[in-house]
């Protein structure tokens, strides 16, 4: 696996991965229509390409294919980190998040945050993340659940 920064010509491929992850790898923690909800965000392009232009974005790479991605926002907010549906518990989100926390640390963030899916809080936890508040948020008029969480570095 290489570990590598994005570039604009990488945005199709980490949108559907954003994608296929969602609707497979979260489908145990969220109905269709919160996930149609949650994958709806892909549609802004503007978003995607202001995310690959203004944060530090993190591919993980597998025989050229992206098997994972991580983001950077402001020096200590992870905005987007998702793992390929078919490359999860391979040590991909590990080498991801060691990577961003030492981002954070370049930028001296003593602490770095994110709002965390139902499904990934299992993993930001073993990390050392704390939950600092449930979420609720509305999308295209329905209900997600997510998790403010950080970690002191």
């Amino acid at each position: 696996m290489d570990i590598r920064k994005a570039t604009i010509s990488d945005l199709t491929e980490m949108q559907q991965l954003y994608i296929e992850t969602i609707q497979s790898v979260c489908k145990n923690d969220y109905n269709t229509a919160q996930i149609e909800a949650w994958i709806s965000g892909v549609k802004n392009t503007e978003r995607w390409t202001a995310v690959i232009e203004t944060q530090f974005v993190l591919l993980a790479m597998i025989k050229n294919k992206i098997a994972g991605f991580g983001t950077l926002k402001d020096g200590n907010y992870i905005d987007f980190f998702y793992i390929h549906k078919d490359f999860q518990r391979q040590g991909i989100a590990d080498k991801m998040l060691n990577e961003l926390e030492i981002e954070a640390k370049k930028h001296h963030s003593k602490i770095i945050t994110s709002d965390i899916s139902i499904t990934a809080k299992p993993f930001f936890e073993k990390k050392g993340f704390v939950v600092k508040a449930e979420q609720k948020n509305i999308r295209l008029d329905v209900e997600l659940i997510n998790f403010k969480m950080e970690k002191e570095l």
